[in-house]
């Protein structure tokens, strides 16, 4: 019989490349549910350690990514302070895929197109694990936050909306 393998995303293959320890989750998808919502729905975890992945322009600095817990919203303003921007909007979806390499309901803050400035939740930074995309839909990864900030180079900041 043959064994299932794991489809390897680039985000695993960063974290194996950098012998980062992560548990791999896979769960069923569909196009009209692919928010946080559908991972609080398939996995039994505490919803605040399930982070979304959202990509941002910058009037200054061009796109830049932030990471939140999926139970918080952005402070677009917060953002912006700290990014060192005037002014931050999510990036258009039509934008991106070409613009990240992944599409939406799978993109992670891992194994991106380019090295984008990034910017994760403070509220992480004490977390022992945290969960983001693994970069494709239905596939989620558990991490040591200070592993994942450390990867991709991010900032720890307060930009959840209180």
């Amino acid at each position: 019989m043959k064994k299932n393998k794991v489809q390897k995303t680039n985000a695993v293959r960063q974290l194996e490349k950098n012998n980062i320890f992560y548990k791999l989750y896979e769960f069923p998808w569909s196009v009209d549910h692919l928010g946080a919502d559908a991972v609080f729905d398939h996995l039994d975890v505490a919803k605040e350690r399930i982070y979304k992945t959202l990509v941002i322009t910058g009037d200054k600095t061009g796109v830049i990514v932030a990471c939140i817990p999926g139970t918080s919203e952005l402070d677009l303003k917060a953002l912006a302070k700290v990014s060192g921007n005037k002014k931050v909007e999510l990036l258009p979806l039509t934008d991106l895929e070409k613009t990240t390499g992944y599409v939406r309901g799978g993109c992670s803050p891992i194994g991106m197109k380019k090295g984008f400035p990034t910017f994760i939740s403070i509220q992480a930074e004490t977390m022992e694990k945290i969960i983001v995309s693994a970069g494709k839909r239905g596939m989620q990864i558990e991490v040591d936050p200070n592993d994942l900030q450390k990867l991709v180079k991010a900032e720890f900041v307060p930009i959840e909306a209180k």
